[in-house]
């Protein structure tokens, strides 16, 4: 089976997945114990048989279970994701989340990303030195940034910062350094990424908050990659290597860092699911309105047409996250995908 059919044969699997989801969604939504037209309506309004009828057709209601679910999975498959009617009333949910989602995604790809070149790197290097210092300070290191609490480490980090601590004899003032930014908190401007100043702003005003979101993978990245180092360094092919003469630098960088990378896709990938969920907490305590402060702003408001929606795109971003992870297996291991070629 060559790469390409492997990779399309995944696509295919999770279509359902994504079916599935939206479907115990729907149901969650519309045919659970809350009714979502009640949530439209102030509580004098419930009392008026009109304006409920009125809050049921505009949410397809009044149409029998089967032929709304329908039209909301069809809707679903056309992106197009109608409009608000609690939380930002007659917006359409479209233009939330093409405004939204951005923060969200920046929060995301700094958070992997401390994640990936801190924690990685980190127990690569206690592993090639394991029963060392080195080793014992960063196990020990990882074993702190897994076990700390993220509202806790999020309202430490936001007092820490706050008050300009006096690093080595220095002031570290966050909002001045390099870009002046407003606040330590709130959304990065992502207008103005495309410019230098205007990248570094952004980044400025994520990274507090990717530390946050990344600690705990980075942790736990850091102790399942020292232990893939050390089976790795144990195997035959590498004595094996060694005994033809392969350098040192080549024998880590192509048969031990890349075969030790196999088992932490799956790990980096599953740590990525976590921080879709993750940033729901983190954007509200940070204040970045993110699509993970909408969901939970549309979950406080009773929004529940709106929560569905955004159910909807978590899903997407699950599945294609489960892509990604098949595709870096089969850049990694070039197994993947050829067994009965």
């Amino acid at each position: 089976m060559s790469r390409l059919r492997y990779l399309g044969k995944r696509f295919l699997l999770s279509i359902p997945v994504v079916w599935l989801g939206a479907s115990m969604t729907w149901f969650i939504i519309f045919m659970g114990p809350i009714d979502p037209a009640s949530r439209l309506l102030s509580e004098g309004q419930l009392r008026n048989p009109a304006a409920y009828q009125a809050a049921e057709t505009q949410l397809g209601l009044n149409q029998p279970p089967l032929q709304h679910y329908f039209d909301w999975m069809s809707s679903l498959l056309r992106f197009d994701l109608g409009q608000t009617w609690v939380l930002y009333e007659g917006s359409s949910v479209n233009a939330l989340i093409l405004d939204f989602l951005p923060r969200t995604l920046w929060l995301g790809l700094w958070s992997v990303l401390i994640a990936i070149l801190i924690g990685v790197p980190l127990g690569f290097y206690a592993g090639m030195n394991s029963n060392t210092v080195a080793d014992y300070v960063a196990s020990l290191g990882g074993i702190v940034w897994r076990a700390m609490p993220n509202f806790w480490l999020a309202i430490i980090l936001l007092a820490v910062l706050s008050t300009s601590p006096v690093l080595f004899g220095y002031r570290f003032e966050w909002e001045t350094l390099f870009v002046s930014i407003d606040a330590i908190s709130g959304s990065p401007d992502m207008t103005r990424i495309d410019t230098p100043d205007g990248f570094v702003a952004a980044t400025k005003k994520v990274l507090p908050a990717a530390l946050v979101l990344g600690s705990a993978s980075m942790g736990n990245e850091m102790r399942i990659g020292r232990t893939a180092i050390l089976e790795v360094r144990n195997e035959d092919y590498v004595d094996f290597a060694k005994a033809k003469g392969v350098s040192g630098r080549l024998l880590v960088w192509k048969h031990i860092f890349r075969n030790a990378l196999i088992p932490l896709v799956p790990i980096i990938t599953s740590e990525a699911f976590l921080l879709i969920g993750g940033s729901v907490l983190v954007e509200t305590v940070f204040g970045i309105n993110g699509i993970g402060q909408l969901f939970y702003q549309a979950s406080v408001q009773g929004d529940l047409p709106l929560v569905g929606t955004l159910m909807y795109v978590f899903i997407l971003m699950t599945v294609g996250i489960n892509l990604l992870q098949d595709v870096l297996y089969t850049v990694i291991d070039p197994r993947v995908g050829l067994e009965g070629s």
